[in-house]
């Protein structure tokens, strides 16, 4: 008789069962990607929202397991962890004022986690994203090239999004960058946003270009406002599952991303959005790019900001 051979199925765990949280579940498991781990601190919620997303199997067609759990035994040895746990912004609130409150949710996620499923790589959604992943990757101890923040692929998508709607074309024909940090002073590169290989710049006047710029710079403001109950979480949920499609799929996409620095950019001990490979070993290659002198001051800008954040929610956590 011949023994079957019983082949696990990779396991994403998402920390976190709020809109952002359940919407990359349903992304992760329609695309066939992986088996999925919803956890959250609220009892039955995730239990339930994985029961639903079950049911609906049959008709995506898709065979993934969904598991809603309020333990983190659960979430062993997962491939992937990715921490969208924390309070969302509204209206009038700044990323930043997120800070004492998410901190702490992040540390202790992020800890809880790793102690489970210690090969893991981590991708992380709360807000304000660079601080967090920053202090997810010290909470962590894991390299630099295991901890990383989604806010790049989203920003870029929604830079790519209002260039299309501004020209009247295809948004999966725009292509573009955007550098820094996930806020305010995030660092859009409109020299290298193309149309099909035609940059920007012989399809759109400056004050246009300085227009979208700046919508881009205030994305995810510009939701809360309009919602007034919380902010946006399709485009989030999307971004973020791009990432764990190129790891789990070894696709090496070239994507924005937070990241761990260690001097490139001139930037050391800190995490900032640059381009960056991603395959099965998470972070493959950090892609340094020829930057103006007024592109590298605003990255310059952009970081020491997160950095002085990260040093406000050290203080915080120390308290």
């Amino acid at each position: 008789m011949i023994s079957p051979i019983l082949c696990r199925s990779p396991r994403v765990t998402i920390v976190g069962a709020g809109k952002v949280g359940s919407t990359l579940a349903q992304r992760i498991a329609e695309k066939n990607l992986a088996d999925v781990v919803l956890l959250d601190i609220v009892d039955g919620m995730p239990q339930g929202l994985a029961l639903d997303l079950m049911e609906a199997r049959g008709i995506e067609l898709h065979h993934r397991q969904i598991i809603g759990t309020n333990d983190y035994a659960d979430t062993a040895d997962s491939e992937i962890v990715v921490i969208t746990a924390g309070i969302p912004r509204k209206p009038g609130m700044s990323r930043d004022d997120l800070l004492k409150i998410n901190a702490k949710i992040v540390v202790e996620a992020a800890k809880s986690a790793i102690a489970h499923s210690p090969n893991a790589i981590f991708i992380v959604v709360t807000n304000p994203l660079d601080v967090m992943t920053y202090l997810a990757w010290e909470a962590t101890g894991l390299p630099g090239h295991r901890v990383m923040g989604m806010a790049g692929v989203l920003d870029s998508a929604r830079f790519e999004t209002f260039i299309a709607l501004e020209l009247g074309v295809l948004p999966a024909d725009v292509k573009a960058m955007v550098l820094g940090s996930h806020g305010d002073l995030m660092v859009p590169l409109s020299r290298y946003a193309t149309v099909n290989g035609i940059p920007i710049t012989e399809l759109l006047d400056s004050a246009t270009i300085d227009r979208l710029v700046e919508r881009t710079r205030n994305g995810g403001a510009e939701i809360v406002e309009l919602m007034q109950t919380g902010g946006a979480f399709f485009a989030p949920a999307s971004a973020a599952s791009v990432m764990v499609e190129s790891i789990l799929l070894n696709q090496s996409r070239l994507l924005p991303v937070a990241t761990y620095l260690q001097g490139e950019y001139g930037l050391d001990d800190v995490v900032i959005g640059v381009p960056c490979r991603l395959g099965c070993g998470g972070i493959e290659k950090i892609l340094e790019l020829h930057l103006t002198d007024g592109e590298r001051e605003a990255l310059q800008i952009s970081a020491q900001a997160v950095r002085d954040n990260i040093n406000r929610a050290q203080e915080i956590l120390a308290m």
